[in-house]
């Protein structure tokens, strides 16, 4: 859709809503307001979106639509890591740079409009997250470390996005340390070599066999031969290592 030059009433209607939710947050998408500055009657946006409700899901849709094309139209390296750190600067910056429209798109679950697009964006974080894993750099299984990310990312949004800077003396920061916390819970170095935690490696080369066969296909094992093998695997990547023994070498009772 052209933003500068909407020619159909839907467009105009879908234009003038954004750009009142983004001026005057939600409670300035009114029928009247949005019939005025879209030029139309309010007869006509109750036959191309139903009702208001349906109008707003439209607009986080669009949202959606434009985060995504942000993603994919970014340039992409080739270190899986790397790439889980720019998707997040690039989630706070939209968020930043549209708080009323983030806010709709987030702030709330619903059903159609908006819902697909909202999973897209979920799975593109879980596509590159499963890099990590099948690169050996993720030291958990990959739905517990993509939701790990995307509900942080979300929280830390939402939090820059609805309170005053002066409230949060920590606002300035608060983006890039919770993401380099996140990251490093749920991603190890690629030269570590914990040699001294046997159960960590065990775990992490788990989960990277998990993600290629995944990304494989399976094609050499029956559908019985895969669930079991993915169950075994599921239990290696949630092996945790043992308990260290006390002071003085004694073991624990």
């Amino acid at each position: 859709m052209s933003r500068d030059a909407p020619r159909s009433p839907r467009d105009r209607i879908l234009v003038a809503a954004t750009r009142l939710l983004a001026e005057g947050g939600r409670d300035a998408v009114t029928t009247r307001a949005v019939s005025a500055a879209a030029n139309v009657q309010a007869q006509t946006i109750y036959r191309h979106f139903g009702d208001m409700r349906s109008l707003l899901q439209t607009v986080a849709a669009d949202g959606f639509q434009r985060f995504l094309t942000a993603k994919t139209r970014r340039e992409h390296g080739t270190d899986p890591v790397g790439e889980l750190r720019a998707g997040w600067d690039l989630h706070i910056e939209f968020a930043e740079a549209n708080p009323a429209i983030y806010t709709l798109m987030y702030g709330e679950r619903r059903p159609g409009p908006g819902a697909d697009e909202s999973t897209q964006v979920y799975e593109v974080l879980r596509g590159i997250v499963e890099q990590a894993a099948a690169a050996g750099r993720l030291a958990l299984p990959v739905d517990v470390a993509a939701a790990m990310i995307y509900a942080t990312g979300i929280g830390v949004a939402m939090t820059l996005i609805t309170t005053d800077p002066t409230d949060l003396p920590a606002a300035q920061s608060l983006s890039a340390t919770t993401r380099d916390a996140v990251l490093g819970a749920v991603t190890v170095d690629a030269l570590e070599q914990p040699a001294d935690h046997a159960a960590d490696d065990v775990a992490r080369h788990a989960i990277a066999l998990q993600a290629l066969l995944v990304a494989d296909g399976n094609e050499d094992l029956g559908p019985a031969e895969a669930a079991l093998f993915g169950q075994w695997l599921g239990v290696l990547a949630r092996r945790e290592a043992p308990a260290a023994n006390p002071p003085g070498g004694a073991s624990p009772d």
